[in-house]
């Protein structure tokens, strides 16, 4: 009887002690759904509700291989964006229970809407589905694109005959290109490997591999000390110009209210990224040092002018001077717009 006793007390307890576990799980579920789209800021508390903290000797949240007991939203431990987490909690009766989260970090400060006007218009060749767009002097550099037919190739500004091209193997898809000193790199999307070529030929001096956290090649640029790449992702890659394959840093990029992804054209000019959203008639300005996205630029009237189906979008920008130069994958058309 006495067993039976024992017995019963212990399932009431295991009982009881399940339904505490239920509580605060479901009041960090709801509190967690609560702020996903809300979002934080670096240097935000997260407030946990009282069912989940009272009862907790000790609250962690993983990410990735890294772990903080700190409730605080630290830029060393978290990026801009969505942060897939596990929050691991250890109760006062020492059970482990583990809930997955996702903590989207967003700047601080709201894009700024930055204005423009058309200046002048320029030829280009629609047959080009364009990649890598650049200008140096009066003279374009420009990537293009598609199995079969990709090539790296320059021209005269307000011409679109080439002054030297070089194909690509007919298995690569060209992707993004850059300008380094006298030399030309070019990525190609889902090769893995990325081509050097000589500025003035555009004769192919070698090859380089990606390094291993770059899924594929989108867009680059440099920025004087490292070569800048997208991968469609909301990261940007940091790449050490005398070898390619050697990551430097990354960083995540995010607005006021929401994480920005599929950035693919690339461009940096006087201290900022500027990125082109890939199938959106955008460009984003991006602080470099933290991924902040500081303001956008909206290019849907000069998209639906030259947009007719669904590949045929916004896809390049390189700076003549103080401005702007714009164009698109097949666009008959290069717009050169003064920034306001």
């Amino acid at each position: 009887m006495k067993k039976n006793i024992i017995a019963g007390f212990a399932a009431i307890m295991l009982l009881a002690s399940c339904k505490n576990d239920k509580k605060i799980l479901d009041s960090l579920a709801d509190y967690n759904n609560s702020m996903e789209q809300k979002g934080y800021h670096f240097g935000d508390k997260l407030t946990l509700p009282n069912e989940v903290t009272k009862d907790a000797e000790s609250i962690s949240i993983s990410f990735g291989d890294k772990e903080t007991s700190s409730l605080t939203i630290d830029p060393k431990f978290f990026t801009l964006g969505d942060n897939p987490v596990t929050f691991n909690i250890k109760t006062k009766g020492g059970e482990i229970l583990t809930q997955d989260a996702t903590i989207n970090v967003f700047a601080k400060n709201p894009e700024k809407k930055i204005s423009y006007q058309i200046v002048a218009e320029y030829p280009h060749d629609s047959k080009n589905f364009v990649q890598g767009f650049q200008i140096e002097g009066n003279t374009i550099y420009e990537s293009d694109g598609q199995n079969g037919s990709s090539q790296i190739l320059k021209y005269t500004l307000g011409t679109t005959t080439p002054l030297a091209s070089t194909k690509q193997p007919q298995e690569d898809f060209s992707e993004g290109s850059t300008i380094v000193g006298d030399k030309v790199y070019q990525l190609t999307w889902q090769s893995k490997k990325g081509y050097i070529y000589d500025k003035n030929s555009l004769k192919l001096l070698s090859e380089f591999a990606y390094p291993n956290v770059l899924g594929e090649g989108w867009g680059l640029t440099y920025d004087g000390k490292n070569l800048i790449a997208s991968d469609g992702s909301k990261l940007l890659y940091f790449l050490d110009p005398a070898n390619p394959s050697k990551l430097v840093k990354y960083i995540a990029v995010a607005g006021s209210s929401q994480a920005y992804d599929q950035l693919n054209e690339l461009e940096y000019h006087d201290g900022f990224i500027y990125a082109n959203v890939w199938q959106k008639p955008i460009i984003l300005k991006i602080n470099p040092e933290n991924g902040e996205v500081v303001g956008t630029f909206d290019f849907t009237d000069i998209a639906k002018q030259n947009t007719k189906g669904s590949d045929d979008v916004l896809n390049g920008i390189a700076f003549k001077g103080e401005n702007m130069l714009v164009t698109g994958k097949n666009w008959p058309k290069i717009y050169e717009v003064a920034i306001q």
